[in-house]
């Protein structure tokens, strides 16, 4: 890996301008929205055809297909999965919020009402791979933010059917809706609807470019999670991290992509290096070889810097998606942490123990914007009305400055609409009118 010595007053990013796509793609991408609002399932049905190599006669997922998953999975693998979804349910619920309110003197009542979302569509990668954590991690959140309807849709493989262990994960949630259809047919599906499936208030879950693109043009038809890139870690560490264990989280994202990017940020010279030969040792062992060693060729850097607070400085600059702390006193910097998604205190709180097992969501903030956005989250499938309830006394002591602050922006319709009440109000005991002037 690359070795370079960063002063304080450097800054460096893990952006990649990539996220946006070719202008082809997105082109393409229009194309296969319009026609999937203008034809509905036989457009979605014909995309299955071209780009996954499937003719399909339905997209949804029979109850016998659900049952065929159960059989197929190892059992081993279903408790694992049992236990995961323990995990992430209870610390999900913790975010919960309730709605307020609170009344002042005057007898204004002020609060915010908050209300789930009525429906939530999840996108599960598919195809060639499996991803059941995408499933437990993307409905996890609407369930407990008391979603009623969630859709699922994910790309078939060449057999047709979805993996046995994102079938499983979706029927121990209670999933009922799942359709076969993938890519950037599944997401027009999902905003405006098909004769098969029913449009969405919200589409999260992550995808490939075409489906990154999807989400980004149907957003303000629905509501979206956000265009996740590729996926990053940055480790910060000292001079009592384990080389071998630095090396292997850094390659545990360089695996996943040609375009992810693995860094570690240090103050040690000796463990920079280190580090260095055993990624590299680590590298000829690895299945997805190729994949891993052109990740780490065009994105993964070691960072040497001055002193600890110089390091962290970097971190910050960098906004990591995940973000591991291997220092002798991880804690003590968690202060000092302003901008990652995901933070892992500690040598055995591998990234991989938050991708599947731990609790929180694995869906991060990519590309720098864990500067200001969060994981997806229960809030994520919830809306917030605000309430207000002036009493009479309170409209009558404040009537005047809402006139001039309407007319002070050029609204005498809205200056009118207070004095239509505050010229002639009818006495609440009486009935009569009164002259408040």
């Amino acid at each position: 890996m690359k070795i370079t010595a960063v002063k304080r007053s450097e800054r460096f990013s893990l952006k990649r301008s990539i996220d946006s796509g070719t202008e082809e793609q997105r082109k393409t991408v229009r194309g296969i929205i319009e026609d999937v609002r203008q034809n509905g399932d036989k457009a979605v049905l014909a995309y299955t055809k071209t780009f996954d190599g499937i003719s399909l006669n339905q997209m949804a997922v029979s109850a016998e297909e659900v049952t065929e998953a159960y059989r197929l999975l190892d059992d081993q693998l279903l408790a694992v999965i049992r236990q995961a979804i323990a995990n992430i349910k209870e610390y999900h619920e913790r975010q919960l919020q309730s709605s307020w309110f609170y009344h002042r003197k005057d007898g204004t009542m002020l609060g915010q009402k908050i209300t789930a979302l009525d429906s939530a569509g999840v996108y599960v990668p598919g195809g060639t791979a499996a991803y059941p954590s995408s499933v437990l991690m993307n409905v996890i959140p609407a369930l407990a933010a008391g979603v009623e309807r969630i859709v699922l849709v994910s790309p078939p493989g060449k057999d047709g059917r979805l993996s046995p262990g994102v079938l499983a994960a979706a029927s121990e949630l209670g999933i009922k809706e799942i359709y076969k259809a993938g890519g950037a047919q599944a997401i027009a599906a999902l905003a405006y609807g098909t004769e098969t499936i029913q449009p969405v208030d919200k589409i999260t879950g992550p995808g490939n470019i075409f489906v990154a693109l999807a989400k980004r043009e149907v957003f303000g038809v629905v509501d979206i999670d956000m265009i996740a890139g590729p996926s990053e870690i940055v480790v910060l560490a000292d001079d009592t991290a384990v080389p071998k264990e630095v090396a292997a989280d850094l390659l545990s994202q360089a695996e996943h992509d040609t375009l992810s990017s693995s860094v570690l940020v240090t103050d040690s010279r000796k463990l920079a290096e280190a580090v260095s030969d055993e990624v590299n040792k680590q590298l000829q062992t690895l299945p997805r070889k190729e994949i891993a060693e052109a990740s780490i060729k065009d994105h993964g850097r070691i960072y040497i810097a001055e002193s600890m607070e110089d390091a962290v400085d970097t971190v910050n600059a960098l906004a990591p998606e995940h973000l591991e702390i291997m220092t002798h006193s991880p804690e003590a910097l968690l202060g000092s942490i302003r901008h990652a998604g995901a933070i892992f205190l500690g040598r055995y709180s591998a990234e991989p123990v938050g991708d599947y097992f731990a609790g929180p969501n694995h869906v991060l903030p990519t590309n720098g914007t864990a500067r200001f956005s969060s994981p997806l989250n229960v809030t994520d499938f919830q809306k917030k009305s605000s309430i207000i309830s002036y009493s009479r006394k309170a409209f009558e002591t404040h009537a005047d400055s809402i006139s001039a602050f309407a007319r002070l922006e050029g609204l005498e319709a809205h200056a009118r609409s207070i004095e239509a009440r505050n010229g002639g109000m009818t006495d609440e005991k009486s009935g009569t009118r009164q002259n408040n002037k």
